[in-house]
């Protein structure tokens, strides 16, 4: 045969391969986008199911629903509220999962009002619990005891600059009230500064630092004022910060004596909806509030213990100090806790006039505070969160894309809020509608949050165990009640 025959046969092979190779990779090619397009379709066309977990919950010989809600109606306030058109009756809880009267699974995606940090009855909590309950339920700090000492040193170690004095209170209105106080008295002024939609707690006091009116009694609120909510979806200056911080100062110059006592605010507003302040935003209005001889207080109550991901406080995202933290709820995963963390310089000003909380460092709370920041740092909670609530809001996008009813996805790792609305352009809140899907999620076991001024705002912020399975199986199911509107 002759060269050119031969280089002809080649040719011709080499070209036949890659003529079949081409065929090959279109093929593959179309099988994927059939396998996506199922995959896609099917998540709205079937209905998703839990995902498995390995635990079977004691069988319940209690009261009913029934008779459980007719006796709470008898003898509990009626301001109580209760989720869902038939109250559920909750019996059990393991890690990100609740259990209700018949055994039935639900995914627990609010973890008790963004509570709930490490998991429902984490063995680690509950054994410290139990073991100083064995030893001493109950010493108020009139006695030494370790457990508060070993707690406070803990929590200070957890905080930047010279944060370092810690008081132990029960709860975040009860810190807040606590911070408020510290602000007037370190400052010698009385103004404070919050924002609006904001949830600071409902005490005589801290509602006044609150700004939604559904929380709102009409009772005095005690030189207490708001400046504009620095929200980048629904604010009048999207993200600008600089806009929203000469809000701040154009009430200073005119709504003040051009002086006052402290600025108050939560760096992702929890009961307002999951809203991220806007990018740089406290930085400019810390150094406005101290040239006005204020202090500036964090709320970390939801925000705190590394459930945003990127940071294990929230206001590290915005990269300022405060001059005093609040926290409680995940600080001691169902325990009734809270701490004010301050300086020594403010501190001090405590000490003209005694300071007293009875349960405020009660041990058996204590044990539980320094353990549930033990798990969180050898379970590596901080970053789980960052991991699996980069892709929850990854999945979350993709199907607001999917979704016009899906206005706004929002937040930070494992605290997001989507924003169901009826319209894009005008962001008319979808009030009936997140009504409708609620109790949907629900029946497919799902328990999620409700916020914002107008209730139409999914909270999606589960104990910090919460899986990429359970992601999924949340987007997923949102995806299927959407389709089934």
């Amino acid at each position: 045969m002759s060269f050119k025959l031969v280089e002809r046969k080649v040719l011709r092979e080499r070209f036949g391969a890659v003529i079949e190779a081409k065929k090959w990779l279109n093929y593959k090619l179309l099988k994927t986008t059939a396998a996506e397009n199922h995959r896609s379709f099917s998540s709205a066309a079937v209905t998703p199911e839990l995902p498995p977990f390995d635990y079977q919950p004691k069988p319940y010989n209690g009261p009913l629903a029934d008779e459980v809600f007719h006796k709470r109606k008898k003898y509990l306030g009626p301001s109580l509220f209760h989720y869902y058109q038939k109250p559920l009756n909750i019996v059990e809880g393991k890690m990100q999962y609740l259990f209700d009267e018949n055994g039935k699974r639900y995914l627990d995606a609010i973890a008790g009002i963004v509570t709930v940090s490490c998991g429902h009855c984490h063995p680690e909590v509950l054994n410290a619990i139990m073991e100083q309950s064995k030893l001493l339920q109950h010493a108020t700090t009139i006695y030494l005891h370790h457990a508060i000492a070993d707690f406070a040193e803990a929590l200070a170690s957890k905080m930047p600059g010279n944060l370092k004095v810690v008081y132990f209170v029960n709860s975040g209105t009860e810190a807040n009230e606590l911070a408020m106080m510290m602000a007037r008295l370190y400052s010698g002024n009385l103004g404070m500064i919050a924002l609006r939609n904001a949830y600071h707690g409902g005490s005589s006091n801290t509602i006044g630092l609150t700004a939604l009116n559904t929380w709102k009694y009409p009772i005095p609120q005690g030189e207490i004022h708001h400046v504009i909510n620095p929200n980048p979806y629904r604010g009048a200056f999207g993200s600008d910060a600089s806009r929203y911080a000469e809000d701040v100062q154009d009430h200073i110059d005119h709504g003040s004596p051009g002086k006052v006592a402290g600025f108050i605010a939560e760096t992702i507003q929890g009961a307002g909806g999951a809203v991220e302040l806007a990018p740089g935003y406290l930085k400019l209005v810390y150094d406005i509030v101290h040239k006005a001889g204020g202090v500036c207080i964090a709320d970390e109550v939801q925000t705190g213990f590394g459930r945003t991901g990127s940071h294990y406080w929230g206001f590290q995202t915005q990269g300022v100090v405060p001059d005093i933290v609040t926290m409680a709820k995940g600080i001691g995963n169902g325990l009734p806790l809270g701490a004010v963390v301050t300086t020594p310089e403010i501190a001090s000003v405590m000490a003209q006039k005694i300071q007293f909380n009875t349960f405020g460092g009660n041990p058996v709370c204590s044990a539980g505070g320094l353990a549930v920041l033990r798990v969180i740092d050898t379970e590596k909670r901080q970053e789980h969160c960052a991991k699996v609530g980069s892709h929850l809001i990854d999945r979350l996008r993709v199907l607001q894309q999917t979704h016009d009813i899906i206005g706004d996805v929002r937040g930070r790792g494992l605290m997001v809020g989507v924003e169901l609305v009826t319209d894009r352009a005008t962001k008319t809140p979808a009030k009936a509608e997140t009504a409708i899907l609620f109790e949907k999620l629900r029946e497919l076991g799902i328990l999620v949050g409700k916020g914002g001024l107008h209730g139409n705002v999914f909270r999606i912020k589960p104990p910090m165990c919460f899986s990429k399975d359970d992601a999924d199986f949340v987007v997923d199911a949102l995806d299927y009640a959407i389709s089934k509107l």
